[in-house]
């Protein structure tokens, strides 16, 4: 069915494969002796320890061919999996704090995703995230070290660890990103409490909340985000993968849509938690029984939540509608 992805991080597609080949190819020595040694190790017990290996294994990525090579291929699996429309997120902090400069970073993703409508028949928009575990003053210095670039940027985004981290702490960046015309979205109330997506709604002037599943535990915030219809970009095998939910049968995607919010499916960081976009709805449909209607409805969505222009999302909604599967 065709969908929107919403909710991807590009250091998150590094399959293991093209992790030893930049390794190879940059000189850089991975702990890890085989690629099944390292898929083995894609185990975690919470967010923490899956940003531990997460960030350890960004020193392949040192070129522009390095960006761009991560992310077509991402879009080649993307298509595969039905996706075309892509809102992708990228981590610059995790890079320039390596020595990397953010413009060798946008250079090689836009590379690639300026060829993703002809290379893939994907439309794509780059989102900037700040590190949240980071000081604010150091997502003010990326801001501006990203000036020159925003152009090819979207929306900014916060991501990371996000328990003792709320958005609050980042209203002077997301102010001066209003300002410059950007779009804003924010991870918030998938570790951390309802109370996070408030701040992100109300001070950060959110236009998307990522994750968002805690959000059923306040009934008012319920109230607020299916009266604004704020989307959320659920992310369903990463909500198992790092304990937000014990398993997939426990998703509390149903009752969300019973609630009447406007929610997503999408895959996160797919390299590390076991599927990509379409993975997440197959694995949704046999432990949540979706039928087709409701995934017809939650691919709306995506595209509903997506910053498309009105034209373009109107053709691929027909798309949507005109979907059977075979």
């Amino acid at each position: 069915m065709p969908k929107a992805e919403l909710h991807l991080h590009i250091e998150g597609t590094l399959e293991p494969e093209l992790a030893f080949a930049l390794a190879a190819r940059n000189g850089v020595t991975l702990p890890y002796a085989t690629e099944d040694e390292l898929r083995a190790a894609y185990s975690f017990s919470d967010l923490q320890s899956f940003l531990d290996l997460y960030y350890a294994l960004m020193a392949v990525l040192r070129t522009e061919d390095d960006f761009a090579e991560l992310a077509d291929a991402y879009l080649a699996r993307a298509r595969q999996q039905g996706v075309r429309h892509a809102e992708i997120f990228f981590d610059p902090q995790a890079h320039t704090a390596r020595g990397v400069p953010i413009g060798t970073v946008i250079g090689g993703l836009s590379r690639a995703l300026e060829a993703a409508p002809e290379r893939h028949g994907i439309t794509t928009r780059l989102i900037m995230c700040f590190l949240r575990d980071e000081s604010a003053e150091s997502a003010l210095e990326t801001f501006e070290a990203a000036r020159p670039h925003l152009d090819r940027i979207t929306a900014v985004g916060l991501d990371s660890a996000e328990v003792g981290h709320p958005p609050s702490k980042f209203r002077e960046v997301y102010r001066l990103a209003r300002e410059a015309g950007l779009k804003c979205v924010a991870h918030a109330g998938e570790e951390g409490p309802p109370a996070y997506v408030w701040e992100a709604l109300d001070i950060l002037g959110v236009d998307r909340i990522d994750h968002g599943v805690r959000c059923l535990e306040d009934e008012a915030l319920v109230a607020r985000l299916v009266a604004d219809q704020v989307p959320l970009t659920v992310c369903p095998l990463s909500n198992v993968r790092l304990r937000v939910v014990d398993q997939l049968a426990d998703h509390p995607l149903p009752a969300m849509l019973d609630a009447g919010l406007l929610v997503t499916v999408n895959s996160d960081d797919p390299a590390y938690f076991g599927g990509y976009v379409q993975d997440n709805f197959t694995a949704l449909r046999d432990a949540l029984h979706l039928d087709e209607e409701t995934q017809r409805t939650l691919a709306r969505n995506s595209f509903h939540a997506s910053f498309l222009d009105e034209e373009v999302r109107a053709a691929y909604l027909k798309e949507v509608d005109a979907y059977r599967a075979g």
